[in-house]
C-alpha cells in the first residue's frame, strides 16, 4: 500500500546522506515495518532487516561483542543474513528496536562510521519504556506514522484521481457538484467505517465485507489492551478504564472527558499520567482546552480539561458496538447508508480530530460556561493556527456538524468575542462546499487540506 511517509523517507535519504538515522514511531499496526521494508527494497542496492522481537540471541550478541569493531560487526551481520552490504548503498533496519535498546544506543557510533544508512521502527510507548541504562542517540530523527489518511485509503481503493480533484476544488473554493460530492462521500463513509489501519483496509479490499474487516479491528483492539497491561506498569487499570470509556464519553453532547465516569470524585491529577500514556502510545488523540485563540495556543492550554478521541475512527466504531458479538454486515451497511440510529456526531468529530492530527495540527478546543451571561456559554470544537503567522487573525475556529440542519450559535458568539484574533472560520459538514455569510462550510473530506 502506498503511504506518504515513503516520501519523507526518500527526502531523508537524499538530503541527509547517512548523517542521521531515522526512527519511525507510531501506534501498533499502523504499517511501520511494511513501509520501511518496501522503501529498503526499492531505494537501496541491498538491505538487512533485523526484527529484534524475533531475532536469535546470536545476533544481539554481535552488538555487544563488537561495540568498537564495526568491520567485524558488519561481517557477522552480512554472513548471518546472507546479504552483501554496499558502502553508501545499503540500509540496515532495526525493526521493533524497543526489544533490544542496546542496538538503539549503538546508532550514535554507527552513524558516525558512515558506511550505511539506518532506519529504526518501534511502538512509541515501549520505546520510551525501554531506555533505562542506555544513551539516547542525538543522531536520530523521529518521524511519526499514523493510520492511513483518506487519500491513502483512496489510493488503496484504486482511485488516484479523486483527491486531486478535491484538492483543486478546495484551492479554487468551489463545490465538487452533486454527482462527484456523492461519490466522494460514498468513499468517505467507507473510510469512516473501515478506518485507516492497513490490515483492516487490506481485508476490506480483499473481501468487501465490513464484518470480516471488523474482526481484524477487534484483534487490534485486543492487542492494544494487552500492551496497556504490559507497559502501563503501576496504573494499567486506570489506563484500561479510560480506554474502554472513550466511546461512552464521545457519545455525550458535550464531549469533554468526565472523570466521574471512572470514579466518583475522581481528580485529574490522579489520572494525568494515564492520559499521557495513552497520548504517547498514539492510540488516542487528546484535545486540550485553550482559554483564548492566541497564536501560542499551548501557552493558553488548560490540561485539566480535555477531550479524548480514538486515533483511528474505524477502531472507535468497533469499540462502540457490543464487543461480545461481531457486528454484522447489515449493521454496517445501515451505518453506511446513514440509516442507523446512533450518535453520528461522535464519529464525525472523531474523524475530524484524526484528520487534523495526521495533517500536523495539535488539537485544541474552546469551552466556557456562565450561569449569569448566556453570551459567555459556548463551545467550539477545534482551533487551528494558520500556516503563516501575522500580527492579528491567526486562529481558525472549526465547528463540526454531522446533520444537514444545524445552528451556529456557539461559533457566532466566539467570533463576536474574539473577532480581532480570528482568521477564517469553518464549519465542517457532510454537504458540499459553500459559503454561509463569511463562514466557509467545508465538506468533511476536505479536512486534511486545512
Amino acid at each position: 500500500m502506498k503511504r506518504k511517509v515513503y516520501d519523507q523517507l526518500l527526502k531523508w535519504k537524499n538530503e541527509d546522506k547517512g548523517s542521521v538515522a531515522v526512527m519511525i514511531d507510531g501506534a501498533r499496526r499502523v504499517g511501520k515495518s511494511y513501509i520501511v521494508e518496501e522503501f529498503a527494497k526499492n531505494e537501496y542496492r541491498s538491505y538487512i532487516l533485523i526484527d529484534f522481537a524475533r531475532v536469535e540471541n546470536e545476533v544481539k550478541e554481535y552488538f555487544l561483542n563488537y561495540k568498537t569493531d564495526y568491520d567485524a560487526l558488519f561481517l557477522h551481520l552480512s554472513m548471518h543474513f546472507r546479504v552483501k552490504l554496499y558502502e553508501r548503498n545499503s540500509v540496515i533496519i532495526f525493526d521493533e528496536v524497543e526489544f533490544f535498546p542496546q542496538a538503539r544506543e549503538a546508532i550514535k557510533y554507527l552513524v558516525k562510521d558512515g558506511r550505511y544508512d539506518y532506519i529504526e521502527t518501534g511502538s512509541l510507548v515501549s520505546i520510551n519504556s525501554n531506555v533505562e541504562g542506555i544513551l539516547i542517540p542525538s543522531e536520530e530523527r523521529r518521524i511519526k506514522m499514523f493510520p492511513m489518511d483518506f487519500e491513502e485509503f483512496l489510493w488503496a481503493m484504486g482511485d488516484d484521481m479523486m483527491m486531486s480533484y478535491i484538492r483543486d476544488c478546495f484551492t479554487k473554493q468551489q463545490p465538487l457538484g452533486q454527482a462527484l460530492h456523492r461519490r466522494a462521500m460514498d468513499y468517505f463513509r467507507q473510510y469512516l467505517i473501515v478506518g485507516g489501519m492497513p490490515q483492516a483496509v487490506a481485508k476490506y479490499i480483499e473481501t468487501k465485507s465490513f464484518e470480516r474487516t471488523d474482526r481484524v479491528k477487534r484483534d487490534i483492539l485486543d492487542l492494544y489492551r494487552a500492551d496497556i497491561r504490559k507497559y502501563a506498569k503501576g496504573y494499567e487499570s486506570k489506563v484500561v478504564k479510560i480506554f474502554d470509556t472513550i466511546p461512552g464519553q464521545l457519545q455525550k453532547h458535550e464531549k469533554k472527558f468526565r472523570l466521574s465516569a471512572l470514579k466518583q470524585r475522581a481528580k485529574f491529577r490522579d489520572y494525568e499520567s494515564s492520559f499521557l500514556w495513552l497520548e504517547d502510545s498514539m492510540v488516542v488523540n487528546v484535545c486540550y482546552a485553550a482559554s483564548e485563540p492566541s497564536v501560542g495556543l499551548k501557552l493558553k492550554e488548560d490540561d485539566s480539561t480535555l477531550k479524548c478521541y480514538m486515533g483511528d475512527t474505524g477502531l472507535l466504531i468497533s469499540m462502540a458496538f457490543d464487543e461480545r458479538t461481531i457486528a454484522s454486515d447489515e449493521l454496517f451497511r445501515k451505518l453506511m447508508l446513514d440509516k442507523l440510529e446512533i450518535n453520528k456526531g461522535m464519529l464525525v468529530e472523531n474523524i475530524v480530530a484524526q484528520m487534523l492530527r495526521v495533517s500536523g495540527h495539535e488539537l485544541y478546543f474552546f469551552s466556557s460556561y456562565s450561569k449569569e451571561d448566556s453570551e459567555e456559554t459556548m463551545e467550539v470544537d477545534f482551533l487551528i493556527r494558520k500556516p503563516t503567522v501575522s500580527s492579528r487573525h491567526n486562529i481558525s475556529p472549526i465547528e463540526v456538524k454531522s446533520g444537514k440542519n444545524f445552528t451556529t450559535t456557539s461559533l457566532d458568539k466566539y467570533r463576536k468575542k474574539f473577532e480581532s484574533q480570528l482568521a477564517v472560520s469553518y464549519i465542517i459538514h457532510t454537504g458540499d462546499w459553500k459559503m454561509l455569510d463569511d463562514v466557509i462550510c467545508l465538506p468533511i473530506y476536505m479536512t486534511p487540506l486545512l
